[in-house]
């Protein structure tokens, strides 16, 4: 019995079609954007809630007093009684807890010039011009807040279609990109699935090919006895 090369070669029929790597590969990236940003989301909404302590540094800048940054920093217990520190996110810093809020968790610090940062709230403006002898000018203060006002009425009225619907645009814009994404993946993985079938079939083919091809070589080793 003849044995043609196409039935003992094992790879003959072991054909993968190039589209099911190619869905497979899409799926693959678009479900790890999604978990990724998920992801990310999470992580960002953890850290935001560890690092609950919104610190505004200011310091002297050319005899101005500057605002130099915004830091966030988390409770660090130092002991089992309840002492603990603040660690400053970004400048890997230890500082005594702020008792001086200017707002809600919001912690306004003085950087010394030996590098100390100081627990600071602002003072009373109008106290301090009215200790310095400051009189307001009632009539030019009456004026300037009309003429603000008028300013403001002009630009609301006038306002453009993008600026009177672009928030509106922004979110049916995010929801479409994510129904689309959504009705992709799941177009997508029905041709996976199919794609796959038809390579556990050929994975059938090619091991009972390779099953037949053992019986012949048994058969050919058979020598007949005299």
């Amino acid at each position: 019995m003849a044995v043609e090369i196409s039935q003992i070669n094992p790879f003959g029929s072991f054909n993968i079609g190039l589209g099911a790597i190619g869905n497979g590969l899409a799926l693959f990236f678009i479900v790890f954007l999604i978990l990724g940003g998920i992801g990310f989301l999470i992580f960002q909404r953890i850290s935001k809630k560890q690092f609950k302590h919104v610190i505004p540094l200011y310091k002297l800048i050319g005899n101005v007093p500057t605002r130099v940054g915004i830091y966030r920093a988390k409770d660090f217990a130092i002991s089992k009684a309840g002492d603990k520190l603040w660690f400053v996110s970004g400048v890997k810093k230890f500082i005594p807890p702020a008792t001086l809020q200017s707002a809600p968790n919001e912690y306004m610090h003085w950087e010394r010039e030996d590098g100390e940062w100081i627990n600071f709230v602002m003072g009373d403006l109008d106290k301090s011009q009215k200790q310095a002898g400051v009189k307001y000018i009632v009539q030019d203060m009456r004026s300037q807040r009309i003429a603000t006002n008028n300013i403001l009425e002009q630009r609301l009225l006038n306002k453009g279609f993008w600026d009177k619907y672009k928030d509106l645009i922004i979110h049916l814009g995010f929801y479409l990109i994510t129904t689309i994404m959504l009705v992709i993946i799941f177009w997508m993985w029905s041709d996976i699935v199919t794609d796959v079938a038809g390579l556990v079939d050929k994975l059938d083919t090619l091991i009972t090919k390779m099953e037949n091809l053992k019986c012949v070589d048994k058969i050919n080793s058979i020598v007949p006895t005299a």
